[in-house]
């Protein structure tokens, strides 16, 4: 593994644990030419995933990207980090057992909102926002509808 802070390829392990429900291996690294620590997380990886944008673009699935924005949803929630990371890989694994390697954005974003909706009703609030491009207060009132019970009669 390449140092991140010199480029010396010749690193060593110091410390490695299971992470992320035993479904990751975390591992602690040292670079013997500049002292540097760092960690890396090794993960089994089924089939390399590539997503289809709604413009017909396509780019290589990133685990990083997905993470990035599930923990921008959850910021400030009361949601424990693991719980999160568990989340993250069991999307990634359904996303890698659906049996295709082209998987459209559309469905990532539906399954990552069921996701959250299961978990966190503001954090699925905030990422529908983004996921289906909220422009104006209007669209928060209508989507906060589709979530609430319907009230039973004779009230308002």
């Amino acid at each position: 593994m390449r140092c991140p802070f010199c480029g010396n390829i010749d690193t060593q392990v110091k410390d490695s644990r299971p992470a992320e429900d035993h479904v990751a291996i975390r591992r602690r690294r040292f670079c013997p030419a500049c002292g540097g620590r760092f960690t890396t997380y090794e993960r089994v990886q089924l089939r390399d995933l590539v997503v289809i944008k709604t413009s017909g673009r396509r780019e290589d699935f990133d685990r990083d990207k997905l993470e990035r924005s599930i923990r921008i949803s959850m910021q400030k929630r009361p949601v424990e980090p693991e719980r999160i990371d568990q989340m993250i890989s069991g999307i990634v694994r359904r996303l890698e057992s659906m049996g295709e390697t082209d998987i459209p954005s559309k469905t990532i974003g539906e399954i990552v909102m069921e996701r959250l909706a299961a978990i966190d009703t503001v954090a699925y609030v905030r990422f529908a926002s983004v996921y289906k491009n909220f422009q104006a207060t209007d669209d928060f009132e209508d989507f906060l509808k589709e979530l609430a019970p319907p009230a039973p009669e004779g009230e308002s």
